[in-house]
């Protein structure tokens, strides 16, 4: 284990992290806010502290392999939120430090769960770096900085930063260099988001309700600056939000490809048509199985297209509170909840690639059991799935349905409804936010003891981390030298 190397890639995201501060600092400072603007400078001055001798020299030794790879990636995740969380706390916002690690890393990881039952009082530069940690999460704190620095050439370090921290059962290079791919990942996620934030301001949103809201839903975050999420905003507003979640849910390569031309490939990609064939689906039975709680059937489908969106791509914004719709819709979003959104895209959830390639290693299964002697390929997209891909999705299924079972067990000790607690679960372990129950979309995390919110906080980083970076740490042979 080469601790050098991962003590300089934490120390220059420290460093970033403190230069990622200061828009929010001057946002305090124009509007008056000391106390917030306190936080922001102890947090960095903290940040600066740790990150600069950490990073100051480049290590000799640069050897970097998959190991370091999966630390460096849980350990950055792990670090970052507890000092993105001192703003919260020095500065007044969250008196609770747990409550503020909590927030903190729901925002980081997209997940939208917040213990806040007030939000609008809050000081305008914490409203902005609570929004922003959506957006700096939402396509990771690593890629960004493999977007803007070159990391030890020759090391593979880019390539196993990228695979530990990227969502999907496997990541790719769009060019021959990693270092080109993330610059044109993140290219494509400023572009868009610059495009909503057009587009919000042209339906009369204000520039920071703006800015904010485009955070939260390019990150597939959810963290509104009112305290009815998205429900007080036009039709319009509510329906750019409702396509640009839709948009952010798809795999960045498909965007790629489209910009390359490549519009076949695109469109015939197969995890896109079931994400979108899922998406339109719901939609569809959601939007007649609540059609008599709204005075037309094109408000229910406006509703019900928003929900099933913010669900599905685990955004978490909300329009209505879906927690009093029907049984039938109620579930069918939690099954949504669970599915989530593409493989590369900044949602959540167990991904839709991984419901297909889980779908046809069953059905080879079932294929070898009828013709013991037949040889049958599983494929994707024309390619053919190898064995360790099968088993890597088959072994995430199995550790996930444990952290589930073990995790709603330690949060019942609050003694709150089956139904609160299960979904609970779920939403911070696919990094949703709302569930049903005390954390329906009208609802929030603060009646949940301090135990209880370490356990949900880290259901979110292992949910965001794909479980395995975050399981890494707690082996005692990830540590081991050689």
């Amino acid at each position: 284990m080469n601790y050098r190397i991962i003590a300089y890639f934490i120390g220059r995201i420290l460093r970033l992290e403190a230069v990622f501060m200061a828009p929010a600092l001057a946002i305090s400072l124009y509007q008056g806010e000391h106390a917030a603007a306190t936080g922001f400078l102890i947090a960095m001055g903290a940040l600066l502290l740790v990150g600069v001798p950490w990073s100051w020299k480049r290590p000799e030794n640069r050897s970097f392999g998959a190991r370091e790879g999966f630390v460096t990636v849980g350990l950055v995740w792990v670090v970052v939120s507890l000092f993105g969380a001192l703003p919260f706390y020095f500065g007044g916002g969250i008196p609770s430090y747990v409550d503020a690690v909590f927030e903190t890393v729901s925002g980081f990881t997209t997940t939208g769960a917040s213990i806040l039952t007030e939000v609008e009082s809050m000081a305008m530069g914490l409203l902005y770096w609570r929004s922003f940690t959506h957006w700096l999460g939402g396509m990771g704190v690593l890629v960004f900085l493999l977007a803007i620095v070159p990391m030890t050439r020759g090391s593979g370090a880019s390539l196993h930063l990228l695979r530990a921290e990227s969502p999907g059962p496997q990541v790719g290079k769009l060019v021959p260099k990693m270092h080109q791919t993330a610059k044109i990942l993140y290219g494509i996620y400023v572009a868009l988001t610059l495009l909503q934030i057009v587009l919000l301001l042209a339906g009369g949103m204000p520039l920071f309700d703006a800015v904010t809201t485009a955070f939260g839903t390019a990150g597939t975050g959810g963290f509104a600056v009112k305290n009815d999420s998205m429900a007080g905003y036009s039709f319009y507003l509510q329906t750019v939000v409702t396509v640009f979640m839709a948009v952010f849910g798809i795999n960045f390569n498909i965007f790629y490809l489209l910009l390359i031309r490549e519009f076949a490939k695109a469109f015939f990609n197969e995890e896109l048509r079931v994400y979108l064939g899922i998406m339109l689906g719901s939609i569809a039975l959601v939007t007649v199985n609540i059609s008599h709680l709204y005075p037309s059937v094109r408000e229910a489908l406006h509703h019900a297209a928003f929900q099933v969106s913010s669900i599905m791509t685990t955004t978490g914004f909300a329009t209505a509170d879906f927690n009093l719709w029907p049984e039938f819709s109620r579930s069918l979003l939690v099954l949504l909840m669970v599915l989530g959104a593409c493989a590369g895209s900044t949602g959540g959830g167990i991904k839709t690639a991984r419901l297909i390639i889980l779908f046809k290693s069953v059905r080879n299964e079932v294929w070898k059991m009828l013709h013991p002697r037949s040889v049958k390929l599983a494929r994707m997209d024309g390619s053919i799935l190898d064995e360790g891909t099968l088993y890597g999705v088959n072994a995430y299924m199995a550790v996930y349905c444990i952290i589930v079972a073990v995790s709603a067990l330690l949060v019942s000790f609050d003694n709150f409804s089956f139904e609160t607690n299960v979904t609970a679960v779920f939403a911070c372990l696919n990094n949703i936010g709302p569930g049903l129950g005390l954390v329906g979309p009208m609802g929030n995390y603060s009646a949940f003891s301090d135990f209880s919110k370490l356990v949900l906080t880290a259901n979110m980083l292992i949910g965001r981390l794909e479980i395995f970076p975050i399981l890494a740490l707690l082996m005692p042979t990830t540590w081991r030298r050689g």
